[in-house]
């Protein structure tokens, strides 16, 4: 039977977790997650409810690898991009009303 070599990323803040796995073909996102320990080092992560992708591309846990993919674990947005923009720009509009600081 045929093997595969694919790569397990899951980035944290601080620091990311890579785990190079052989699998035998054809194998599936779900069978790299478990056989490359990932889920128990980092028991946030979910399964049923988890996102995860292939190369920057979202793919259900049924999808069929090939060798050399790198499997993604995604995590939630700390921030939603819409608020934090919206919030940047109230603090430009309100330093903008008071007027230019004066320099000491």
């Amino acid at each position: 039977m045929a093997k595969i070599r694919v790569e397990v990323v899951y980035a944290l803040p601080a620091a990311h977790d890579a785990v190079s796995v052989a699998l035998p073909a054809p194998a599936s996102l779900r069978d790299a997650l478990e056989a490359s320990g990932v889920l128990g080092r980092h028991p946030e992560i979910d399964l049923e409810r988890g996102s995860f992708g292939v190369f920057g591309k979202r793919r259900p846990l049924d999808s069929t690898l090939s060798n050399g993919d790198r499997v993604e674990v995604y995590r939630s947005l700390a921030v939603d991009p819409k608020e934090r923009r919206r919030k940047r720009a109230g603090e430009q509009e309100r330093r903008r009303r008071r007027g230019p600081r004066a320099r000491v």
